[in-house]
């Protein structure tokens, strides 16, 4: 057994967090260019880009992250591709983000009154320049607050691309549990690091929802 003080553990799991952080950041920013594609082809007037991308959403959101990380990880090694965890984790998680944000996007902008529309429609706008210069810049104001919020699902979703070999935080505080034998320590630990990465954008997210409402009702 090797003999880790407080201090190395901290350590260790402040190194493996950078990647939680990294993981995060690229789900949430992929996610978001994915998502905003998505919601243009979900409230499209086609049908089949409709129906097209709520298939999308649907078989992601109804399937377990778990499930979509194996698939990522295992399923291209059948074809005989290799694919590195962290890509692996990269992409699952890109596709997985998109689709929920997609979803609170759409929300966001089905709330805004159908009057919008129509005096959109009546100056001529094609549909993109709806969606550009009237829909989208009304509708951000109320994503941010959920957006910021679905953030902390993202950090906490990144634990589970452990399970295909990716060392962030929750797979580096396994590994230093195994050659410690301090599990209530490090576990511990990595709980309070997940707080830390959690709690400010919860916050965020309320304070955000707060100062929405009190402008909608002024």
């Amino acid at each position: 057994m090797i003999d880790f003080t407080l201090w190395d553990i901290v350590r260790n799991l402040l190194l493996a967090a950078r990647w939680t952080v990294l993981l995060s950041l690229v789900a949430f920013v992929g996610g978001g260019v994915v998502g905003l594609l998505v919601l243009l082809m979900r409230t499209s007037k086609r049908p089949f880009l409709r129906r097209a991308t709520w298939a999308y959403i649907e078989i992601f959101q109804g399937t377990p992250l778990l499930m979509q990380l194996f698939l990522a990880f295992f399923g291209l090694a059948l074809f005989g591709v290799d694919v590195p965890a962290w890509l692996a984790a990269g992409v699952a998680l890109t596709l997985w983000t998109a689709a929920f944000l997609a979803e609170i996007w759409r929300g966001c902008v089905e709330a805004i009154p159908r009057g919008q529309w129509e005096a959109s429609g009546s100056l001529a706008m094609s549909y993109m320049q709806q969606m550009r210069h009237v829909i989208l810049p009304q509708a951000m104001r109320i994503a941010v607050a959920p957006t910021v919020g679905f953030g902390v699902q993202v950090i906490k979703g990144t634990a589970l691309a452990s399970i295909i070999g990716f060392t962030e935080l929750s797979k580096s505080g396994t590994m230093i549990v195994n050659a410690s034998f301090q599990p209530f320590t490090v576990y511990a630990a990595v709980a309070l690091m997940y707080f830390a990465l959690c709690w400010p954008l919860s916050q965020a997210s309320k304070m955000l929802e707060r100062k929405f409402h009190a402008a909608h009702r002024h």
